[in-house]
């Protein structure tokens, strides 16, 4: 009887170990699998963030062109005499 527990114990062991051998591989594929999307994430972030970056110079940008049209538009201060 104390033989067959042994067995029983050594058996249920082993079945554990090659449990834990499974869940330790599956564990080390979701942290690989966070890790490359959080590496994703990050670079989508700096990419938008360099998007907002040129879309905001590129309204400068326009706001400067048309405000350099209205000032070259503008009548001089100095009044024109007449002949």
């Amino acid at each position: 009887m104390l033989s067959q527990d042994t067995k029983r114990n050594r058996a249920d062991i082993k079945d554990v170990r090659e449990e834990l051998d499974r869940l330790t591989v599956v564990v080390q594929r979701l942290a690989f699998e966070v890790q490359r999307l959080s590496e994703k994430i990050d670079h989508a972030r700096e990419a938008e963030e360099n998007e907002r970056e040129k879309m905001a110079l590129k309204l400068e940008n326009a706001m400067l062109k048309f405000e350099r049209r209205l000032s070259a538009g503008k009548p001089s201060k100095k009044p024109k005499s007449k002949k």
